[in-house]
């Protein structure tokens, strides 16, 4: 068995393909079971999280027994967002949060995220530590050792009054008409009523899960129903989440798009120059160079690091700084929760509009964002694209066109079977076609 099945966000696949099959994630449960507890000690207990896949039924059970084998109490939370998962760990101060989710993906992937006592995505080491249990036989322990399982009723509501209170007592939205897009995931149960308990007028959209149709056509990475149910409904502006909530985007009253990293700028502005408490901003290497630029003029440092919001809250908690983020959405706010939150990160920036009495479409316009092109090259092997010549040439070429006035960013995705191509400039129509000409490079060498 290979064991190295850790990526960028956990370990995610497609349902029945290694290692996202039953007897995988029973194992997995297992192992996890005995190296958490042992690493984190305290009460025998880990929560398990699901977003609304069909096949969320199925790697609950299996986690549940695996980790029950080893002798570890189980709480089962059922649909609950990431975010939420993270919370509730701490909050039940149990060894380790379970979330059976593949964020953003389709119904057909799932995948498997962990997070330690604290709310945080497990370190590195732990992770491997878990990797090379896998190798070992599963032994289960005798009767008087095995774990107990529970199911916690109240988890939604708690994370509901957990979202509530991220916002200063007595705030009240209202004064806004909002539309949520649950998706079909994780945030269905919880989204609309933090909003709407809030006071805002909700219309809620992507609510309806059937176990297939979490991230179909709705949600964060597909727009479109949002923009047009904001102006159908004449909202103040419209909240995009992805499948397990820890992701937003938005769309203002013109039915234009927020990305994260607009999004992200907006909470810096406002904390900078209303609250005068923002001492530095992390973002990725996919960060948009006009977001460093636009922090730049405000006198806000920036780092970037490698992709994926784990490494995000590791640059904050290094700089003891508390806001970061991606373009995709993830935003970091650490003073309020330890991971990508949709919801708090949503109700940050409408906190922030609402304290500057400013509409989302005009508080963006601090921002000038550079052309960015993304290509996602489908790829079904691993293969080292820095050695590959035809790549390198085509990267090469690429660059002295941009003349030091852009940049290329190539990488495997973690969470999915692409390569992804990113070039940025300041000319639009070069931008693109020269994402388009490595794209091919790519696409010829990895065929």
């Amino acid at each position: 068995m290979s064991t190295a099945v850790f990526g960028t966000d956990g370990i995610r696949g497609r349902v029945g393909e290694y290692p996202i099959t039953a007897d995988f994630v029973l194992k997995l449960g297992w192992a996890a079971g005995k190296v958490l507890t042992e690493n984190f000690g305290g009460k025998k207990r880990v929560l398990i999280g699901k977003d609304t896949r069909v096949s969320g039924y199925m790697f609950e059970s299996a986690l549940e027994a695996g980790l029950i084998a080893a002798g570890v109490d189980v709480g089962m939370l059922g649909p609950m967002p990431t975010p939420a998962v993270a919370y509730l760990t701490r909050a039940f101060r149990a060894s380790a949060g379970i979330v059976i989710s593949a964020s953003h993906n389709p119904y057909h992937d799932n995948g498997i995220k962990f997070f330690g006592p604290n709310g945080f995505k497990l370190p590195d080491e732990v992770e491997r530590e878990i990797e090379n249990l896998l190798s070992n036989p599963l032994h289960t322990n005798s009767s008087e050792q095995l774990g107990k399982a529970s199911r916690i009723t109240d988890a939604a509501g708690r994370y509901v009054e957990f979202c509530k209170a991220s916002l200063p007592n007595g705030f009240s939205l209202s004064e806004f008409r909002l539309v949520v897009d649950c998706a079909n995931g994780a945030t269905y149960g919880v989204a609309p009523k933090v909003f709407g308990e809030l006071g805002a007028d909700v219309v809620s959209i992507g609510s309806d899960p059937d176990g297939f149709n979490i991230n179909a056509e709705c949600g964060s990475m597909h727009l479109s129903k949002l923009q047009n149910a904001v102006l159908e409904n004449k909202a103040d502006l419209g909240i995009a989440l992805d499948g397990d909530g820890d992701r937003v985007m938005m769309v203002d009253h013109k039915g234009e798009i927020v990305d994260g990293d607009e999004l992200i700028f907006i909470l810096a502005y406002f904390r900078k120059k209303v609250l005068g408490a923002c001492n530095g901003v992390a973002g990725t290497l996919m960060t948009n160079l006009g977001l460093e630029h636009a922090l730049s003029n405000l006198k806000i440092p920036f780092e970037r690091t490698k992709v994926g919001d784990r490494y995000v809250i590791e640059a904050l908690l290094k700089n003891g700084w508390s806001l970061g983020g991606e373009a995709s959405g993830h935003l970091l706010c650490s003073d309020v929760n330890t991971t990508g939150d949709g919801i708090i990160g949503a109700l940050q920036v409408i906190h922030a509009l609402a304290q500057q009495e400013v509409k989302l479409h005009r508080a963006k316009q601090g921002m000038s964002k550079f052309p960015q092109r993304i290509v996602n090259v489908p790829r079904k092997r691993n293969k080292d694209l820095a050695k590959n010549k035809p790549i390198q040439t085509a990267i090469a070429r690429a660059e002295k066109q941009l003349n030091g006035k852009g940049r290329i960013l190539l990488r495997p995705s973690g969470t999915e079977p692409f390569v992804r191509v990113m070039v940025e400039g300041d000319d639009k129509i070069l931008v693109r076609s020269l994402a388009d000409d490595i794209a091919d490079a790519v696409r010829r060498s990895i065929a």
